[in-house]
């Protein structure tokens, strides 16, 4: 079964700011801010090559309080906006869960407006080492990417550090597919950066 890579994840403490730094760094506009109800949080996207983009997610301070864990960490979340974890499609989230580490956590299925989708979330919200092992996805749906505006965005590399890299190694191997642009180093924190290639040039996001 191939995998790709969906999308990268930037969480911030409050949506507009998270927007507002990522379009600082990119020099170009979000698109209109989206809503999860079952995960109380909010984002906006932007394109990034021709089927994946960026998110920026927050937790919606409308939302009621949930009886489950966020996605993401985001009950955990604090200070600026980062890059915490990125996001690999699949046809068959079954058998991706049963080639993913045991701690990958539960299919929940989404709903929002026209699009439908099933996520692997952890029993605690917290993404598998650190964020740098990638939340895994099922598109239900048409994919979002190509309603996105173009914005001439294109992932160069992804740079995952994490202290536990040979085990992070081994855990995406069966996932080999979707890291045409991903390379894994160790280092003493757990990191994901992003090199993104634009029209201003080339961008890191971390």
């Amino acid at each position: 079964m191939p995998y790709f890579l969906d999308h990268l994840v930037v969480c911030a403490s409050n949506l507009d700011q998270g927007r507002l730094w990522v379009e600082g760094l990119l020099d170009v506009p979000f698109e209109k801010r989206g809503v999860h109800d079952l995960m109380g949080t909010h984002n906006h996207l932007v394109a990034l090559d021709k089927d994946a983009y960026f998110e920026v997610i927050a937790i919606d301070p409308a939302a009621p309080k949930l009886p489950h864990a966020r996605w993401f960490d985001l009950d955990n979340f604090g200070g600026p906006p980062k890059l915490s974890n990125w996001v690999v499609r699949c046809d068959d989230l079954e058998e991706a869960w049963e080639r993913a580490p045991a701690t990958v956590g539960r299919i929940m299925s989404f709903e929002r407006g026209e699009y439908a989708w099933r996520m692997l979330v952890p029993e605690d919200g917290k993404p598998l080492f650190d964020g740098c092992f990638p939340t895994l996805i099922e598109w239900q749906s048409k994919h979002p990417a190509p309603a996105l505006t173009h914005r001439d965005l294109r992932l160069r590399r992804l740079k995952l550090t994490h202290p536990n890299a040979t085990e992070l190694r081994a855990a995406l191997a069966p996932f080999v597919q979707a890291m045409e642009h991903v390379s894994i180093g160790e280092g003493a924190q757990a990191s994901l950066q992003a090199e993104i290639g634009s029209a201003s040039g080339e961008i890191w996001i971390a």
